[in-house]
C-alpha cells in the first residue's frame, strides 16, 4: 500500500466532512505509517502532523484501566474487590450500590452509574477527591453487575483509587507507571504540557465556517476518563505494547503478557451496539469481517479520537481529527478503508428495514440520562433521533459543552425487532436497541453503549 495512496485518502476524507485538521498513525507487521492533512486551528493555523497533539478524551480510559492492571500485578488492587476498600468513605445514592460496587464493575461499566456529572472541583490535586465525595448525587440506573451501561463517572472513581494506592496525584502515577517507561513523550493530562509544543484546537463547523472551541480539554476530575491528549505517533506505540509481552521497548517488564490479554477478553456482552459485541477491561471488543479487534474512541471540545487494533494481522490504527460534527464519521471512513486495504476486512452498517409506522409509534418519545436527553420522532415516513445536552446544564454550565445532534434519520434493522441503526449525520452509523420491560412496554434506549431511560408522559 503507497503511502501517496493514504495520503490522498485521508486528504479526501478531510474534505468530505469539513474537518480542518487529520493526522492517523497504522503499525503493520513491523511497519510504522503516519499520514496528515490540514492544520492544528483555523485561527492560527500550522500544518498538522505525526507529533501534534490532540485531545483524546474517552480514549485516556484505556491508560487508566492499564494502570489499575498494573496495580493488580503489584497487589495494590485487587479487581474483584469491593471499592470501599480502597476508598471506605465512598458514597452514592444507595448504599447498598456503594457497598456492593467492585473494581471489576468500574473496569467493564457495570457499577449501575450513569454517565457523568458535570460538576468541576477545580485543577488542584485534590481534584478527584472532591469529586468523588460527590458521587452521592449521581443517579444508579441498576444493580452492580446486572448490565452494562457505559459511565464516565466510574473511571473517575478508579482515577482515585490509583490515587489512594499509589500515594500520587492520579497524572503522575500514570506518567510513572505508563507514559515514562514507554517512551510516550507527548502524552500530557494538562494543557500548560501541551502548550510547549505543537497542538491541536477543536473546532465546530456550520453552514458559515468553522470556529475554535473556547475550551481545550475537561475538567481536571475527568481526566481518569476523559482528558488526555496525545499524538498518534505516541498512540502507535501505546498498541505495540498491547500487541506484545508487556515489555517496554527497553526490555523493561511493565506488566505481564498474560494480563494484557485478558484485557482483551470479553467480560461482558453489549447488545446492538456500533461501539462493540462486548467489554473487556475496559476495552470495545468487536468482530469486524470474522477477525477481532479490540479499541476505544473518545470526543471533547471538538476533537476526536479513534484507536483499533487487530491483534492476529499484528495492525493498529489511530485516526485524531479537530471538528466536530464531522470528527467521528470521518474517523470511521478512514479506518473502514484502511481495514479493507491493508488486511481486507470490510466493516458495512446494515440496512434498515422499511418504515414501519405502528412500530414507531411504540418507541417515539424522550429518553434521558443525567446529561442528556435524546428525543425519537416519527416524521410521517420515517423516524428521526436527537440528541441534546439539557437546556438548564447548557444555561448553568461554564464549560464549553459539546454541540447537539440535530434530528437525524433512524431505522430498525429487522422485521419485528427493536435493534435500530442512526443512518446520517454526526451519529451516522451508530446502532442501539430499544429495551422492554417483562411486560413488553418500551423503557428505555441504548445508544453508544449507554442506557437513557424512557421520560414517562405527564398526565
Amino acid at each position: 500500500m503507497s503511502a501517496n495512496e493514504l495520503d490522498q485518502i485521508v486528504a479526501e476524507r478531510a474534505a468530505d466532512y469539513a474537518v480542518p485538521g487529520i493526522a492517523v498513525g497504522i503499525w503493520h507487521q513491523g511497519r510504522e505509517i503516519f499520514s496528515s492533512h490540514g492544520v492544528t486551528s483555523v485561527a492560527n493555523p500550522l500544518p498538522v502532523g505525526e507529533d501534534t497533539i490532540f485531545t483524546l478524551g474517552s480514549t485516556s480510559k484505556t491508560f487508566t484501566a492499564t494502570a489499575i492492571v498494573i496495580l493488580a500485578e503489584q497487589g495494590k488492587v485487587d479487581l474483584d474487590a469491593p471499592v470501599r476498600r480502597y476508598l471506605p468513605g465512598l458514597k452514592l445514592a444507595d448504599e447498598e450500590t456503594a457497598a456492593a460496587i467492585t473494581i471489576g464493575n468500574l473496569l467493564n461499566h457495570t457499577a449501575g452509574l450513569d454517565t457523568w456529572m458535570l460538576l468541576d472541583t477545580g485543577d488542584g490535586d485534590d481534584a478527584l477527591e472532591r469529586y468523588v465525595g460527590r458521587l452521592d448525587e449521581l443517579t444508579l440506573i441498576a444493580k452492580p453487575g446486572e448490565r452494562a451501561s457505559y459511565s464516565q463517572a466510574a473511571f473517575s472513581i478508579l482515577g482515585r483509587v490509583i490515587e489512594v494506592v499509589t500515594g500520587q496525584s492520579y497524572e503522575q502515577a500514570i506518567a510513572d507507571l505508563l507514559f515514562e517507561p514507554l517512551g510516550l513523550e507527548n502524552t500530557t493530562f494538562f494543557a500548560a504540557e501541551a502548550m510547549t509544543r505543537k497542538f491541536s484546537l477543536g473546532h465546530n463547523v456550520t453552514e458559515d465556517g468553522a470556529t475554535v472551541s473556547p475550551k481545550w480539554k475537561l475538567h481536571r476530575a475527568q481526566n481518569p476518563g476523559g482528558g488526555g491528549a496525545a499524538t498518534v505517533r505516541d498512540l502507535v506505540r501505546w498498541a505495540r505494547f498491547h500487541l506484545g509481552d508487556g515489555r517496554a521497548a527497553s526490555g523493561e517488564r511493565i506488566v505481564s503478557a498474560e494480563a494484557l490479554q485478558a484485557m482483551r477478553r470479553q467480560t461482558v456482552e453489549l447488545r446492538g451496539s456500533s461501539i462493540g459485541d462486548g467489554f473487556g477491561i475496559c476495552w470495545f471488543l468487536r468482530e469486524i469481517d470474522g477477525a477481532a479487534t479490540f479499541g476505544h474512541g473518545g470526543s471533547g471540545h471538538g476533537q476526536f479520537a479513534d484507536f483499533l487494533v487487530v491483534p492476529e494481522h499484528d495492525f493498529a490504527i489511530a485516526v485524531t481529527t479537530n471538528a466536530e460534527p464531522g470528527g467521528t464519521p470521518c474517523n470511521l471512513a478512514v479506518i473502514r478503508w484502511a481495514l479493507e486495504h491493508y488486511l481486507g476486512l470490510v466493516d458495512r452498517d446494515p440496512e434498515p428495514v422499511a418504515f414501519d409506522k405502528a412500530r414507531a409509534a411504540e418507541v417515539v418519545g424522550d429518553y434521558e440520562v443525567d446529561m442528556m436527553i435524546v428525543s425519537v420522532v416519527d416524521e410521517g415516513d420515517h423516524l428521526t433521533l436527537a440528541a441534546r445536552i439539557r437546556p438548564e446544564l447548557r444555561a448553568a454550565s461554564t464549560e464549553a459543552i459539546p454541540a447537539d445532534c440535530e434530528p437525524a434519520h433512524m431505522g430498525f434493522i429487522a422485521e419485528g425487532g427493536d435493534d435500530y441503526i442512526v443512518t446520517a449525520g454526526p451519529l451516522e452509523g451508530q446502532r442501539g436497541y430499544f429495551a422492554r420491560d417483562e411486560r413488553g412496554a418500551i423503557t428505555a434506549l441504548d445508544l453508544a453503549g449507554r442506557q437513557f431511560r424512557r421520560v414517562k408522559d405527564k398526565a
